[in-house]
């Protein structure tokens, strides 16, 4: 006797696959929705967002939340992610070869200067933050772990992506740059001058470009190629002149030329 079917579409697998494959994109898109926004969101709200049919994303929304992805508030019906999305960056973090090496420079160049340190990885367009040594004596955080922000606005990610040649910069990069502030570049050809006087100085800079008030430097890791990670410093505007910020890029360039030395005579690549 054959082999009764119960899902004669599902017969020989590829049917079966392809709408499975589907649904975890659409779990992993609903993940993401849920981090870029720092509300509760309703099935509707995601809805909208998402453009998913009601019907999936009620399967979805339930199959997370049973799973700790996401949290729900039962008195307005709105979701937000839940635990599980903490445990899974860090333990990112916890894997990550390179992070008790930055670590412990952030701690050196935060005793040196007395400025917020950061260490940070580019993700195409983006840099994201993956350890922050907070300055004593500042007054709000400038960033925290697992924060992205545009590349282009940052000193983090002009020295990144100063690593690329023009046509690398010009495949990845949009032609029209998002401005986070009256001061951040939002051309190609701005970016493009940036990054060369980036690498002519060793370091890059920023005034005002990520965040009013505050002005960074920063300078790649060399241990790969081409770069992927960095180290800033993020300084208030009225504490710091030209040369002072000067003297803390020339740190950061000496720091991490050091550091990428370490890296790789511990074989991390």
């Amino acid at each position: 006797m054959p082999q009764k079917v119960d899902n004669p579409a599902a017969a020989d697998g590829a049917p079966a696959e392809s709408s499975g494959v589907k649904s975890a994109r659409r779990a992993v898109d609903l993940i993401e929705t849920f981090a870029a926004n720092d509300v509760w969101l309703s099935l509707s709200d995601l809805h909208a967002r998402t453009g998913f049919p009601r019907s999936s994303l009620h399967g979805l929304l339930r199959t997370l939340l049973e799973a700790g992805w996401l949290e729900a508030d039962t008195n307005t019906a709105r979701y937000r992610l839940g635990v599980r999305a903490l445990i899974c960056g860090t333990a990112y973090l916890d894997r990550d070869a390179v992070v008790p090496f930055a670590t412990e420079a952030l701690e050196r160049i935060r005793e040196k200067t007395g400025f917020t340190a950061h260490f940070a990885r580019r993700n195409g367009t983006e840099v994201v933050y993956l350890e922050t040594r907070e300055s004593q004596r500042s007054t709000h955080l400038v960033s925290r772990v697992g924060r992205t922000l545009p590349a282009h606005a940052t000193a983090l990610g002009k020295a990144l992506l100063a690593e690329l040649t023009h046509d690398e910069i010009e495949a990845l990069m949009p032609v029209s740059l998002t401005a986070l502030t009256p001061n951040t570049i939002t051309t190609l050809e701005g970016l493009h001058a940036e990054c060369a006087a980036t690498r002519e100085r060793g370091y890059a800079a920023e005034i005002e470009e990520g965040t009013l008030g505050v002005r960074c430097v920063a300078a790649v890791i060399p241990y790969r190629i081409p770069g992927t990670d960095a180290i800033s410093c993020s300084m208030p505007i009225a504490q710091v002149s030209d040369d002072d910020a000067r003297r803390v890029g020339e740190l950061l360039a000496e720091t991490t030329a050091e550091l990428g030395q370490q890296l790789r005579r511990a074989g991390i690549r």
